[in-house]
């Protein structure tokens, strides 16, 4: 996706370029999570399963996958639980935190690249920017 959104012209417009360049960034980042789910050897459906236990929400409840055929669903949780993904008791297993850990670390550092060009002031300013918005929208759930 940052490949096809690199492609576009850059907007001339001031807000629709700051979308233009968020959205470069957020697709930057949703590659390399792509990435790092492939080198852990996980699936897309099993994506979700991951993301659903790693915020303590049964799998089956979660919305990007709950509408799945049961059959369907338990076959990919069972497969993550005969790789020792998943515990017995239906959540993630000390091996399922620790390859959702190494996804979210190879993540963020794949995404790293951009902001490595920014001067530190700049970054602290961005930070500083931005910070107040991630607060807001984390409360706004």
């Amino acid at each position: 996706m940052y490949a096809a959104l690199l492609a576009l012209p850059v907007p001339d417009d001031v807000v629709t370029r700051l979308f233009h360049a968020a959205s470069l960034l957020r697709e930057h980042r949703g590659d390399g999570h792509i990435v790092a789910l492939m080198v852990e050897g996980v699936g897309r459906l099993e994506a979700h399963v991951l993301l659903a236990l790693g915020m303590d929400m049964p799998a089956k409840n979660f919305g990007r996958i709950h509408h799945l055929p049961e059959a369907q669903l338990d076959a990919v949780i069972e497969g993550m639980r005969d790789r020792g993904l998943i515990g017995d008791d239906g959540w993630l297993s000390e091996q399922g935190r620790a390859v959702k850990q190494r996804v979210e670390s190879l993540t963020d550092d794949l995404a790293a690249k951009p902001y490595e060009s920014l001067e530190p002031g700049e970054l602290d300013e961005l930070i500083e920017i931005l910070e107040p918005l991630a607060e807001l929208l984390t409360a706004a759930d």
